[in-house]
């Protein structure tokens, strides 16, 4: 017997049972549909989050300091002469170690910086230079006084102007053979003399060089 329908007052035809299957069907779809939606974002934050809180905390680590020794006696090897190998001492550590143009003149250059610590000092070897050379890269400071380290005169250079030289704004500088040293940064006048004294002995070998 057919389905009375309380709203109607008779029973359904075989079409309105069939359109109210068809609704009841296309309803069930929907909400399925949504509540699958709804499971699939839960899961995608569960695993963002998993992700997440799986990454390693702190800070990167710290590049290798570069092996002053071993690129110095390669370059010595190279050029036939002494190449410096400064020391600064504890806590000093390298930045960089490489050859580059520095004031139109090539130049064995190392960047020591302090852990943990603003401050830096620069070694350079300028290759078959001279104090025109220590000019350019000082943006044309001139000494004014000179300074006696293990036996060796430094001039001294103050830059009147950091900012126009880098942030230095204090250097020592000294003729070794064909080449002319130089140590300059924004660490304090101190600092540069350990520097300085640290390759007395290369200073000299590079006086003997004919």
């Amino acid at each position: 017997m057919a389905r009375v329908v309380a709203h109607l007052g008779r029973p359904e035809t075989p079409q309105e049972t069939a359109d109210r299957k068809a609704e009841f069907s296309r309803r069930y779809r929907s909400s399925k549909t949504f509540r699958n939606l709804m499971a699939a974002m839960l899961v995608t934050i569960a695993v963002v989050f998993v992700v997440v809180a799986a990454v390693p905390r702190g800070e990167p680590a710290p590049r290798p300091e570069p092996d002053v020794a071993a690129l110095a006696a390669d370059l010595q090897a190279e050029r036939g002469r002494p190449v410096l190998t400064p020391s600064l001492g504890e806590g000093w550590r390298v930045n960089l170690a490489t050859t580059e143009g520095v004031g139109g003149t090539e130049a064995w250059t190392m960047v020591y910086v302090r852990s943990g610590e603003s401050g830096f000092l620069r070694v350079a070897q300028g290759f078959d230079a001279d104090e025109a050379w220590v000019g350019q890269v000082l943006d044309g400071t001139r000494s004014t006084e000179t300074t006696e380290i293990d036996g060796i005169t430094w001039n001294i250079y103050r830059p009147s102007n950091p900012s126009g030289t880098g942030n230095i704004d204090f250097a020592l500088a000294t003729a070794a053979g064909p080449d002319y040293v130089l140590v300059y940064g924004d660490a304090a006048p101190e600092t540069a003399a350990l520097a300085a004294a640290s390759v007395t002995t290369q200073i000299e070998q590079l006086r003997e060089v004919p």
